[in-house]
């Protein structure tokens, strides 16, 4: 008998003809995650299997709940193709199980066997009552549902039911540039966009000195966070400092916000092409304020022809915080570091910008020269979710 952790698929079962690309990814995906870990990760008859040699299944079990593309996780016993076998040894788990009523769940998927499902479950039911005293059997309501899997060269028994992550497995989708700011709604569109099965990049604009570091340690932690559940994350850092000094000194003040972000967009494009970005990512919101209005998300989108992934668009700030704290991202995120997004904040910022008064008012400065030397010169930091080289920086 074997003690092993079971992973199940979710919805990528579904779709019959990339399922051996996703199968292929969420292996290679539960391998990284595991990677500092003792484990053995084997693919067996439709299930995959992750046995942890030192024993140390919270710890496993804790890294597979991130990993996309797993639909449940169920800590199994594995026991040889013997039915006598499969008896006494479902009696010796159960003597360490505090139940009282159970009910047994049989699925044959060897359909030589000679029992069908409904016989092996009456069958194992009697075991456990003439075996074990004051047990009964309760099909509704049980205090333990025992789950046994018939298989052509093994029988599978287990009781808990872990949820995992659901979605793809990350990489299944493409790879897409997410803006990462030092807030609590991108990292949480970041987290909602790996679900879909896509391999994140990021993107984080700095204005040093006006910026401390501080803010950028902590959008590394933020990063880190979501490498947990994308893998490891490669963190492009922009110097945003002259570039937003010349807008602040060149642009009227009502429309700094609008122009800052459509110089970042162009600068989020021309990375995600040369990394072979399929799209731009960011936790914008539709909303009444100033970068929020369909008005304003026209204006600052027209300046790009990549396609711009909103998660959060159309969230409320608690359904976010909640996903920011299930992430652990919350936290973090309120830290009290200003980035450049929070700095020269005018104090009317124009709610319905024109474009064509957008594009007049860029001819003040020149953007392309300053984008292309803060594109030349930005850092890249890779962030590694198996490496803890940045758990103390804030």
């Amino acid at each position: 008998m074997q003690k092993i952790i079971m992973i199940k698929y979710g919805e990528l079962t579904t779709k019959k003809d990339n399922k051996g690309l996703f199968l292929t990814t969420l292996k290679r995906n539960v391998e990284n995650s595991l990677k500092n870990l003792n484990v053995e990760v084997s693919y067996d008859s439709g299930r995959m299997f992750v046995n942890p040699l030192n024993d140390n299944y919270d710890e496993v079990l804790n890294k597979l709940e991130k990993v996309f593309g797993i639909h449940e996780l169920n800590i199994v016993y594995k026991i040889e193709n013997d039915y006598e076998i499969l008896k006494k040894e479902l009696v010796d788990i159960l003597k360490e199980k505090d139940f009282k009523t159970f009910k047994v769940s049989t699925k044959r998927s060897n359909k030589n066997f000679e029992k069908t499902s409904m016989e092996v479950s009456k069958e194992l039911g009697a075991v456990v009552l003439k075996n074990l005293d004051k047990k009964e059997v309760d099909v509704h309501t049980p205090d333990l549902t025992i789950n046994v899997e018939i298989r052509m060269d093994n029988f599978i028994v287990y009781f808990n039911k872990i949820e995992g992550a659901g979605g793809y497995p990350v990489g299944t989708l493409g790879k897409g540039l997410l803006m990462l700011s030092g807030g609590i709604d991108s990292p949480v569109a970041g987290y909602l966009v790996s679900k879909r099965g896509v391999r994140l990049e990021a993107i984080y604009f700095e204005s040093p000195p006006h910026t401390s570091l501080e803010a950028k340690n902590k959008v590394i932690s933020l990063a880190k966070k979501l490498s947990e559940y994308n893998g490891n994350i490669k963190l492009h850092v922009i110097n945003f400092t002259n570039i937003q000094e010349s807008i602040y000194k060149n642009i009227p003040n009502d429309y700094l916000i609008t122009i800052m972000r459509r110089m970042m967009y162009r600068i989020g494009e021309q990375i995600a092409n040369y990394n072979k970005c399929k799209i731009l990512v960011n936790g914008e919101s539709i909303g009444q304020v100033a970068s929020q209005t369909l008005t304003s998300i026209s204006a600052i989108n027209s300046v790009i022809t990549m396609p711009v992934i909103r998660p959060v668009a159309c969230f409320d700030k608690l359904e976010i915080i909640d996903i920011a704290n299930k992430i652990d991202t919350y936290k973090t995120s309120i830290l009290p570091f200003e980035d450049c997004c929070t700095i020269f904040v005018p104090t009317h910022p124009v709610i319905n910008p024109d474009i064509e008064k957008c594009v007049e008012y860029e001819k003040l400065i020149d953007y392309e020269e300053l984008i292309k030397d803060a594109i030349k010169e930005h850092e890249i930091i890779n962030v590694n979710n198996n490496v803890n080289e940045f758990e103390d920086i804030l």
